[in-house]
C-alpha cells in the first residue's frame, strides 16, 4: 500500500501591495491556474491576509481543471467548491491565515488546475506578492466568474499580483518532495519557474518548487513607511514563516543585494539612511540566522551568490566590495550544504563587478530571460 502525505506543489510568499488610494476591490473574480508537480486525489489551499490591515471576507472560491495550461478558461463540470470549516466564505483577520478543507480532487503532474475566488464587498487588497515568469499569470474580472469556464473578456484583465493565495499543497506519494526558493525580486522574477520547467523536462516527477520571494526586501531591515512598505518584510519576520512548507526538504536562499543598494543617505532620501548600510559581518550572520531556522526544519541549504550590480543607479565601489566580501563567505562557508555560483555563471569575465551582457536585463541588477534559464540550469536538483 502507497503511503501519502501533504506536499506543497505551488506558493508564493505573501508580501505587501504597493499601496495606493484605489487598494480596495469589489466585486471582483480572481483566477489563478496553477502547474502541478506531481498526482494527486486530493488538495487544500492557504488564503494569507498576513499583510492586511483589517479582515477580509472571501466570498466563494472554487478549483477547476484548466482547459489550456495557463490559460483563463476552465472545464465547468470540474469546478469543485473549496470551504473552510464547512463553510463557502471565509472571513480572514488581518495578519492571520486560513487552511481550506481537505478536498477531493484529482489532481495530474502537469495539468493546470486553476482556483478561482470572489470578492464581493469592499476588500483591502493589501495582502500580495508580484511574479512573473511562464508559469505566473492571473486573471482579475468585473463580477462573479468563479464557476464560469470563460472569463469575459471585456471585463477581464491579466494579473501578476497575487492576492491572498499563499499556497496549494496536494495529498501525493510519501516519496515526493518540495524545494524552496527564497528571495527578493530576482526569485519573484523568472527563475524558479524555469527551474519547474526543467523538472518537467527532465522527467523528474517527485519534486516540486514552491517560492518565496518578494521584491525589494531585505534581510536586516524593512521600510515602515507608506512610500516604501511595499518592498516588503524583513528576513526574520520572512524567513522563519515562509519556509514551513509542507513536504519540504530543501530550502535555496538568494537574498542581501538590496541590503547593499538601498542605503543612500537622507539627505538624497529620508527613508534611506546611511545607518540602514550593513557591515559584511552583519549580513553574513543575517544568513547564518536563517540557516539556523531552516536546520531547525531539517531543511537542506543552498545559497545563491549575490548577483553583479555594476551600472545600478546606485553603484559604488565599496558596494561591490560588500558583495564580494559575502559571495566569498557563502562560496568558502561550510555552514550550508552547497553553493550555487550564481554570479560566476552570469557575470562579465573582463568586469567581474557586470553582468555578462546578454545576462543583463538592462538596468544592470536584475538578470535577463536568459540568464534566469541560466540560474535555473545550474541549480542542482537530488
Amino acid at each position: 500500500m502507497e503511503h501519502k502525505k501533504y506536499v506543497s506543489t505551488w506558493g508564493n510568499a505573501i508580501s505587501i501591495a504597493d499601496r495606493k488610494p484605489e487598494n480596495y476591490a469589489k466585486n471582483l473574480t480572481l483566477r489563478y491556474p496553477i502547474r502541478p508537480m506531481f498526482d494527486g486525489d486530493k488538495l487544500k489551499i492557504t488564503l494569507d491576509n498576513f499583510c492586511g490591515t483589517e479582515k477580509v471576507i472571501i466570498s466563494r472560491v472554487f478549483v477547476a481543471r484548466t482547459i489550456e495550461n495557463g490559460g483563463r478558461a476552465i472545464v465547468e463540470d470540474s469546478s469543485v467548491p473549496v470551504t473552510f470549516g464547512g463553510q463557502s466564505s471565509v472571513a480572514i483577520p488581518a495578519g492571520e491565515v486560513a487552511v481550506s478543507d481537505e478536498i477531493s480532487f484529482e489532481v495530474k503532474r502537469g495539468n493546470d488546475i486553476s482556483v478561482s475566488f470572489y470578492l464581493e464587498d469592499f476588500t483591502n487588497m493589501r495582502s500580495a506578492v508580484l511574479i512573473t515568469g511562464p508559469l505566473s499569470k492571473g486573471f482579475y474580472s468585473v463580477g462573479d466568474y468563479t464557476q464560469s469556464g470563460e472569463l469575459p473578456l471585456d471585463y477581464t484583465r491579466n494579473t501578476n499580483w497575487f492576492y491572498f493565495l499563499s499556497n496549494v499543497e496536494i495529498y501525493t506519494s510519501d516519496k515526493n518532495r518540495a524545494i524552496i526558493c527564497y528571495g527578493d525580486s530576482i526569485t519573484s522574477q523568472a527563475w524558479p519557474d524555469y527551474l519547474a520547467l526543467r523538472i518537467f523536462d527532465e522527467n523528474i516527477t517527485d519534486t516540486a518548487v514552491v517560492r518565496r520571494a518578494a521584491s525589494g526586501t531585505r534581510i536586516l531591515r524593512q521600510y515602515d513607511n507608506i512610500t516604501y512598505d511595499s518592498y516588503g518584510l524583513k528576513g526574520e519576520i520572512r524567513f522563519p514563516r515562509e519556509v514551513k512548507v509542507s513536504g519540504a526538504d530543501t530550502v535555496i536562499i538568494q537574498h542581501g543585494i538590496n541590503d547593499i543598494i538601498h542605503p543612500v543617505g537622507v539627505e538624497v532620501n529620508p527613508f534611506r539612511p546611511w545607518s540602514d548600510l550593513p557591515t559584511a559581518d552583519e549580513l553574513i550572520e543575517g544568513l547564518r540566522r536563517y540557516i539556523g531556522w531552516a536546520r531547525e526544519l531539517h531543511l537542506r541549504v543552498y545559497m545563491g551568490t549575490l548577483l553583479p550590480i555594476y551600472g545600478w543607479r546606485t553603484y559604488e565601489p565599496f558596494r561591490n566590495d560588500l558583495r564580494n566580501a559575502v559571495n566569498d563567505w557563502i562560496r568558502t562557508t561550510s555552514e550550508i550544504d552547497g553553493c550555487i555560483d550564481f554570479d560566476a555563471a552570469l557575470c562579465d569575465a573582463s568586469n567581474p563587478a557586470a553582468f555578462k551582457p546578454e545576462y543583463d536585463s538592462g538596468d544592470h541588477l536584475h538578470p535577463s530571460d536568459k540568464a534566469y534559464r541560466k540560474m535555473a540550469d545550474i541549480v542542482p536538483i537530488g
